[in-house]
């Protein structure tokens, strides 16, 4: 019976732990950044996996990777699953790799059953997910929804002032069709939570219902440079005074918008950097994060006038600038249907969970129905390479995302 298909654990843990050896790292970890011969290396070894089982491959103009199944079902629409090989220089083996294995354990198990299929299927890799190398994030994904510009991204550079198009020539990673949207029944993504929720509340599976909204700021205070031992503090115009304040206060508003909310100081550098001197500048970012647009808007314009308040109480100058902003995103009511059907099918306890991380489906789901699927992490460490996942859990989530599928293609 359908409801009984199961994939194969072995094969599937197989597959991850020759995907780790590219790039594999002393700690047990995986550096295979983007559009590196590393990813490249690791590119091929999926699409040999793939050739094994008819898979055709097709890649677009931002290395965006398709392999297309079940293609004689072209009066359908394809439904799309998968994720992205690439990591951080210090990633683990599951962040993004999982999705895009899981997927193709998902291919061998329809192929082996025998099940008629109605629509073709389309494993994807997308290109310069993480945005280690080259920023932004989700550049591919990004394009291909057209929310970002291409020729833009391609001017990108990575810490060698290599271009991102000069990384797509050298990797042999520049497609010839262009990267544009097409229609698609569905899109499906197979992920690590990143976040510890799951195991905490001993949950095997979160039914992903969107993402939080985020908004990335570069905030630097200018105040005036002196001699620590000289300067009374009452004299000084000190710019490591004022952000201890403001943060201090963001800290406070934070609570005001729940437990939804996040705010995250994730660096700070002070100019010039020395121990006896008071500092002219200190720089710091604010990660700000929250599952509703609006209220990710008022954090925001909140959290501005703070640090604007307390700059000018103390006399100081402020400048601050938006890096990157991704919108709150709901997830298609229909995908969320198919996944909570399968966790039913299968008899796996879930939750319903918001993603805290950016993710290609954020963009995907500009384009047509998106959902999502987690499975716990470890400690829920990730972007490190102690990252590690259960076998349970490897197998959970991947039948999971076969049920899903199956109930998509039917």
């Amino acid at each position: 019976m359908i409801n009984e298909l199961k994939i194969n654990l072995p094969r599937l843990e197989r597959f991850i732990s020759d995907m780790a050896k590219i790039g594999g790292t002393e700690k047990g970890g995986c550096n295979r950044q983007a559009l590196t011969s590393l990813d490249k290396e690791g590119r091929e070894l999926f699409l040999s996996w793939c050739s094994e089982i008819g898979g055709v491959a097709r890649l677009d103009s931002m290395g965006n990777l398709f392999v297309r199944f079940y293609d004689d079902r072209k009066d359908h629409l394809p439904v799309l699953i998968g994720s992205h090989l690439d990591t951080q220089p210090t990633g683990g083996k599951y962040d993004g790799i999982y999705g895009v294995l899981g997927a193709l354990e998902v291919l061998y198990t329809l192929k082996e059953s025998g099940l008629s299929i109605t629509h073709p299927i389309d494993i994807v890799v997308w290109a310069n997910e993480e945005g280690a190398r080259f920023s932004p994030a989700m550049s591919g994904s990004g394009v291909f929804a057209n929310k970002l510009n291409e020729k833009e991204i391609y001017q990108s550079t990575d810490e060698k002032g290599i271009t991102y198009h000069e990384a797509l020539l050298k990797s042999d990673q520049l497609g010839d069709i262009c990267c544009n949207a097409f229609p698609f029944k569905a899109a499906l993504e197979l992920h690590i939570e990143q976040g510890p929720i799951l195991e905490a509340e001993n949950k095997p599976i979160g039914i992903v219902s969107g993402v939080q909204g985020m908004h990335w700021y570069e905030i630097t205070l200018k105040g005036k440079s002196v001699h620590a031992g000289p300067t009374p503090m009452t004299m000084r115009h000190d710019p490591i005074k004022g952000m201890s304040e403001a943060l201090s206060k963001l800290y406070q508003e934070i609570v005001r918008y729940g437990d939804d909310a996040r705010l995250t100081i994730g660096k700070v550098a002070t100019h010039p950097s020395s121990p006896n001197t008071v500092p002219e500048t200190v720089t710091f970012t604010i990660d700000v994060r929250h599952p509703n647009q609006t209220t990710l808007n008022e954090m925001s314009h909140q959290f501005e006038q703070v640090i604007q308040d307390v700059t000018a109480t103390h006399s100081l100058g402020c400048d601050i600038k938006k890096l990157w902003q991704s919108p709150a995103v709901e997830f298609s009511p229909q995908c969320i249907d198919a996944i909570h059907s399968s966790c039913k099918t299968l008899d796996l306890d879930y939750l319903r969970i918001v993603s805290g991380a950016g993710h290609d489906s954020v963009y995907l789901s500009y384009v047509g129905p998106v959902g999502m699927i987690f499975v716990p992490c470890e400690g829920g460490i990730s972007h490190n390479e102690a990252e590690n996942v259960a076998s349970h859990h490897i197998e959970a989530g991947a039948n999971v995302l076969l049920h899903s599928v199956i109930k998509l293609v039917e």
